[in-house]
């Protein structure tokens, strides 16, 4: 039973993530992308910060650093996706956030110049050629909203490149405090130059920030950090990769978004390149036996 409690958390997280994308468009209706993001990191450090109350102790000035630098790429990847979410659909901006995968190789090559191999290769160009099908509009010029969800996939891929390089030396939940912590504190910030918080925003408002706070931030992260004590990384990072089409079917069925054929086209596309790009080490692996015997 216990190879099978880490697919699980992680069809759990997948599953919230993907409801994020939905729960985030209707925050949006009533609040500012700024005052969505705010809400949800500054409940979301209080409840991790209860729940892990012991590792306090483990923030050194190192995770601190780390933390910090991690908690700003947070911050900047949310606020693109956020402020994307407003010109483009929940559909588009779930897809075109999990190019993040493809471009994780793409920054590792510029940053150690380790080769891009050609599953890697093959992944990015049927990446782009599924964001051409997905967002591309008639004039051959792409939506505000579309691009700004680009920026932000870029933004992930650095901060899974970065978590990847930091959890090998300091602790995953303290990390994750100060990630939290940090970029809380910028988005209050972003939310204070804006003119400060509502006075009284509507119900359905608040729900929907306890729901990205409590579900897409805390449980999300602790059943993805939980898993990979049951897991494989390619196994997690396939079953993660789930997380766009949820999105887009929540979307589809609870805010009646429209996914036209040549978006549908576009979006199986982005989900091949990411299953190619992330299957690629169980190729190898299978290549590397077939070759010792």
């Amino acid at each position: 039973m216990k190879r099978y409690i880490g697919d699980i958390l992680l069809l759990i997280t997948a599953i919230v993530w993907g409801s994020g994308f939905v729960m985030t468009a209707i925050a949006l209706e009533h609040l500012t992308a700024y005052e969505v993001m705010a809400g949800r990191f500054l409940l979301g450090t209080l409840i991790i910060t209860v729940l892990f109350y012991r590792k306090l102790r483990l923030i050194s000035k190192s995770v601190l650093w780390k933390g910090a630098v991690l908690g700003t790429i947070l911050f900047v990847a949310f606020a693109l996706q956020t402020v994307g979410l407003e010109y483009t659909t929940p559909s588009k901006n779930a897809f075109l956030t999990a190019v993040n995968v493809v471009i994780v190789p793409v920054i590792a090559y510029l940053v150690y110049r380790r080769r891009i191999d050609r599953h890697e290769l093959m992944a990015s160009v049927i990446a782009l050629t599924g964001i051409a099908f997905l967002s591309l509009q008639g004039s051959f010029t792409i939506n505000i909203g579309d691009l700004l969800t680009l920026l932000c996939a870029v933004g992930f891929a650095f901060d899974i490149f970065y978590t990847n390089m930091f959890v090998k030396k300091e602790d995953a939940l303290a990390l994750t405090i100060v990630q939290f912590a940090t970029a809380a504190l910028l988005s209050t910030v972003a939310v204070l130059f804006q003119g400060g918080f509502p006075a009284s925003p509507s119900n359905e408002a608040i729900w929907s920030v306890v729901y990205l706070a409590v579900f897409s931030t805390t449980i999300a992260y602790v059943c993805q950090n939980l898993a990979f004590r049951y897991t494989t990384p390619t196994k997690a990072a396939v079953i993660l990769s789930l997380e766009s089409f949820f999105g887009s079917v929540l979307a589809v069925l609870f805010i009646n978004d429209v996914m036209t054929g040549r978006m549908v086209f576009g979006a199986a596309l982005i989900l091949v390149a990411v299953l190619v790009a992330e299957v690629k080490p169980a190729f190898r692996l299978k290549n590397s036996v077939r070759t010792n015997h």
